[in-house]
């Protein structure tokens, strides 16, 4: 992950929007976009008055701690600064066309079949496992080798689970779905979600 805001840039993707549903609500559209790579898929609530967006448009989608530029913490004043003056100082939403402040407030993970296989071989290990400190490494590790020597199996990777992220903002409710490895950084936190074409 790269960007401005340092440390604390939790995700950055490119994204391709793929749907597109403004049915619900006049104001509001819920699209549905995927990752240049394939692995992640965000829907997200988006105002359409404040950033329209359309069926096959590329996203550049940010979360953030922060919006100050170097990863500072921001003080108790807020972000929004409506009668920012030339003398204001910088911050990443200067940067990004649609900005929201929200709550990442649930996360999700789920497996493939092979993934399960192992989860499910896990509970048959021998009681040995119960006794040591780092029991359940050794069982996953353990499961690993196994399915590895296995005809019917290929060999695990934690790309095969997958995390599921929900946030709101305000009501404006996005989820992000994706490889575990690349949501880690997320957490049950305040952050911001910038956004630009």
């Amino acid at each position: 992950m790269s960007g401005g805001g340092g440390d604390a840039t939790l995700f950055e993707e490119s994204f391709t929007v793929t749907d597109y549903d403004q049915s619900k609500y006049d104001r509001v559209a819920r699209i549905s976009c995927t990752s240049a790579d394939s692995q992640t898929v965000m829907v997200l609530d988006i105002n359409m008055e404040l950033f329209p967006v359309a069926r096959s448009d590329s996203l550049h989608v940010v979360l953030s701690t922060t919006l100050s530029p170097d990863g500072s913490k921001e003080d108790d004043k807020g972000w929004r600064d409506v009668g920012k003056g030339g003398d204001a100082p910088a911050t990443l939403a200067d940067l990004y066309d649609y900005v929201c402040y929200g709550k990442i407030y649930k996360f999700e993970e789920t497996y493939d079949g092979n993934t399960m296989y192992v989860l499910e071989h896990l509970v048959s290990f021998p009681a040995r496992y119960l006794f040591s400190q780092n029991a359940i490494i050794t069982a996953v590790f353990d499961a690993f080798e196994s399915l590895s020597c296995s005809p019917h199996h290929s060999p695990l990777t934690i790309d095969w689970i997958i995390s599921n992220a929900y946030v709101s903002f305000g009501g404006l409710l996005m989820s992000l779905q994706g490889p575990v490895k690349k949501l880690t950084p997320l957490r049950v936190d305040n952050i911001y979600l910038l956004i630009k074409k």
